[in-house]
């Protein structure tokens, strides 16, 4: 788990880079990387390539990146881990076509495997990634992210130059030009609390996608392809089967993700809530091992918390069913309020879930605690159904299907337009079916396209013209419907979240909370072989009667204890509304006021409409996140 970055410049570019700027971009990355960094430069001047180091597998010297090939026209950075490096290895050892160096390192595995296959490596390796590859025998720079989007690269192109990194923070000292918001992002970011797809909120400024790679060559040659497609590899076959096969195979594949991510040579450690997730990978971890797994949990503690039910309880007893060491840290309010500007720098751009708070601070319980690797629970209730409100969904969708004549629809949908309900969910979905849209778009949503309208300036109304955020899921939601797969309301639900609001908002997250403390996450539930296998679970043993993630629920009755699987979900809260109302009201208006006032993007009245009727604090919340994103990047 490190820090990545690099450059290639293109036969146009007039640009000097060196060395130092390599490093540069490094030193913005300290945190993903405290262990060492490494740099490149070509004898040209023309590509060059960065890491920073957190060490986890292979901890020599020898495993230092960047690493290149033994004739030196291949060359590496890579962030994450290839989980079945060993097993590649050994199938490239049989060829006798390479000398290795080091003992165990999985970015070796990286280099000869390209060497090998070329890009069609890509098909062996099991685990999470960012790798960037220059090839001085095609002369292209090649990037490549994994099939989750687990870890995150961005790229831009400053004056015909190709710049990439871990982080837009590492980025934004090389360009030439001030940083400019993407104003369709941004509003894009009102519904999703994140910028979806390839965008970002810097205007010029992309992510590369999950699933994709990038090459670009000396000639400025771009070409961008999608490697793998989940719906190209759901299981087939399990309508037929029987629900105590599909048990098994479920326990069979998340025994095997659970232990594929304990290989490395550092400790690795569970972030544990006492929920299903976390306590089936606990539970999981500690039954192939012969030491101790170290588990962590946080909860709330200030006078008036009375909104967040904290779970530490439960996270106890967990442990102490698994027999695992336990530690806890509960936040006080001045803790809360102290990390929120850490929590604006690492996120880079707006990731505007308040969690981003709990996810900080249990991480940096972890690294403090001696672990470097956690495991999290990310990815279950998006596979699985998880989520109460999803059956509100499915319900809408299927009734809005039926026989009701539009013009009764649009009827219903202006009434409540009129009334109190016009910014709600019941307004919302009437509006989409009328436009052919899904009712679903995504887990996550903050403000429906009426409110938004209402929300972003008038100058912005002009400039957004018809746009709308539906836009941003299109591609997902026209090759789902081009798929040959089922075509249920969950199974839609399940891959637009796996498009979306998983890579560009949960895994962000996890990733840029976790590596602010250098502490690298795994996710055994993203595994892409049990995604292939969830995916392909028929919407009835998803869901059985109102029983959310009722085959999961079954298939881990056998590894933890039923009072863990039948209490009522909680997830994993923070008290926004405590902090609102003690200690950040006024800070948030004040903060948001000065936002509109720089840029003119939101609507002065609406917002202070939002503050004096006392509108949702977690929507305050969002516009906060933007505001103190705008003050710490742009301004």
């Amino acid at each position: 788990m490190c820090g990545i970055c690099g450059f290639l410049k293109t036969e146009n570019s007039a640009k000097q880079y060196s060395v130092k700027q390599i490093q540069i971009m490094n030193n913005k990355m300290i945190h993903r990387g405290p262990d060492g960094e490494g740099a490149w430069v070509s004898e040209d001047g023309m590509c060059g390539l960065g890491h920073r180091r957190l060490s986890i597998i292979d901890l020599s010297e020898d495993a230092n990146q960047p690493m290149s090939s033994d004739n030196g026209r291949i060359q590496v950075v890579f962030n994450g881990e290839i989980y079945n490096h060993r097993e590649i290895r050994a199938e490239l050892e049989k060829t006798g076509q390479y000398v290795w160096k080091t003992d165990h390192s999985d970015t070796e595995v990286v280099v000869h495997a390209y060497e090998q296959w070329g890009l069609d490596c890509l098909d062996k390796f099991r685990g999470m990634f960012a790798i960037a590859i220059w090839d001085a025998r095609k002369e292209k720079m090649i990037l490549i992210r994994d099939r989750m989007g687990i870890k995150p690269l961005y790229y831009t192109f400053d004056e015909n130059t190709l710049v990439f990194a871990s982080e837009i923070k590492a980025l934004l000292p090389l360009l030439s030009h001030k940083p400019v918001i993407n104003e369709k992002a941004l509003y894009d970011y009102l519904s999703f609390l994140c910028a979806p797809g390839e965008k970002t909120l810097f205007e010029g400024i992309y992510k590369l996608r999950p699933a994709s790679w990038l090459t670009c060559d000396k000639k400025k040659n771009i070409y961008v392809n999608q490697y793998y497609e989940i719906l190209d590899h759901i299981q087939t076959g399990l309508e037929d089967a029987s629900e105590q096969e599909i048990k098994n195979r479920i326990i069979q594949e998340l025994q095997m993700a659970v232990d594929l991510r304990k290989e490395a040579d550092v400790p690795v450690g569970v972030f544990l809530s006492g929920g299903i997730d976390s306590s089936t990978n606990a539970a999981l971890f500690a039954q192939n091992t012969s030491t101790k797994v170290k588990t962590f949990c946080i909860g709330y503690q200030w006078e008036g918390n009375e909104c967040v039910e904290n779970e530490n309880a439960y996270a106890r007893q967990m442990a102490d069913f698994c027999g695992a060491e336990y530690f806890e840290k509960f936040i006080t309010k001045e803790e809360w309020l102290d990390v929120v500007p850490e929590i604006i720098r690492l996120q880079d751009e707006p990731i505007a879930d308040p969690t981003c708070a709990s996810s900080y601070y249990v991480a940096r319980l972890a690294r403090e605690n001696g672990v470097i690797v956690g495991q999290v629970g990310e990815g279950a209730d998006e596979l699985f159904c998880g989520y109460p409100n999803w059956l509100r969904f499915i319900k809408s969708s299927k009734v809005l299907r039926g026989p009701i004549p539009k013009i009764i629809k649009k009827s219903v949908m202006d009434q409540l337009y009129r009334g109190k309900y016009a910014n709600s969910i019941r307004s919302e979905v009437i509006r989409r079916n009328l436009k052919d849209q899904p009712v679903f778009w995504s887990g996550a949503e903050a403000f429906y396209e009426y409110e938004k309208r209402m929300l972003i300036s008038p100058k912005l109304n002009r400039r957004i013209g018809t746009y709308t955020s539906f836009e941003a899921i299109e591609p997902a939601y026209k090759r789902f419907c081009n798929s040959s797969g089922e075509k249920s309301d969950l199974t839609w639900m399940g891959y637009v979240d796996l498009c979306h609001r998983l890579p560009e908002l949960l895994l962000m997250r996890v990733d840029k909370m976790s590596m602010g403390v250098s502490l690298e996450s795994r996710v055994p539930f993203l595994d892409h072989k049990l995604v292939e296998l969830s995916m392909g679970i028929p919407q009835h043993m998803k869901i059985k009667g109102n029983i959310t993630k009722y085959i999961l629920k079954e298939a881990v009755r056998s590894v933890i204890p039923d009072e863990v699987i039948d209490r009522k979900k909680s997830g994993f809260a923070t008290p926004v509304y405590n902090v609102f109302m003690n200690g950040l009201a006024d800070e948030m208006k004040q903060e948001v006021l000065h936002f509109i006032s720089e840029t003119g993007l939101l609507n002065q009245n609406y917002v202070l409409e939002m503050v004096e009727k006392g509108i949702s604090k977690n929507k305050m919340w969002y516009l906060y996140n933007l505001a103190m994103w705008y003050k710490e990047y742009i301004a």
